[in-house]
C-alpha cells in the first residue's frame, strides 16, 4: 500500500504567485534601470569625443539617444557644460514604473558624464 500524505498542490502555488509578482515587478524596474545606463553611457562616450563636438551638436546626438531608448520627457533637457580643461554633460528625468494592482513608482535618474581634454 503506498503512504500517501494528503497535501494539496496549493502549498507550492502561493510561492509560485509570489515569485511570478516579484519577477514581473523586476522586469519594470530592470528596463528602466536598464535605459538610464544606455543613456549615461552616450554621454560618456559623448564627453570623451567632445573636444571634436560642439555643445549644440552634442546635445542634438543626446536628445536623439533618449528619443530612440524611449526615455521620459526630461530626459532631452541635456545640459553641456565646458569647463577649463573640461566637460560636464547632465540630465534629470522620472521614470514612472507601474506595480501591480495600478499602483506606480516614481524613480529619479540623474546621469551624469564629465571629461576631460
Amino acid at each position: 500500500m503506498v503512504n500517501r500524505r494528503g497535501a494539496t498542490a496549493l502549498g507550492c502555488l502561493i510561492p509560485l504567485l509570489l515569485f511570478a509578482a516579484a519577477g514581473y515587478v523586476a522586469v519594470g524596474f530592470g528596463e528602466a534601470y536598464f535605459r538610464f545606463y544606455k543613456f549615461q553611457d552616450a554621454m560618456s562616450q559623448e564627453a570623451r569625443f567632445a573636444d571634436y563636438r560642439s555643445e549644440e551638436v552634442i546635445q542634438k546626438r543626446l536628445v536623439a539617444v533618449a528619443d530612440s531608448l524611449g526615455l521620459p520627457t526630461g530626459a532631452d533637457q541635456v545640459t553641456v557644460t565646458r569647463t577649463q580643461g573640461g566637460i560636464r554633460i547632465n540630465a534629470e528625468y522620472d521614470e514612472v514604473i507601474k506595480l501591480p494592482f495600478k499602483k506606480e513608482h516614481v524613480v529619479h535618474f540623474s546621469p551624469v558624464a564629465q571629461g576631460r581634454f
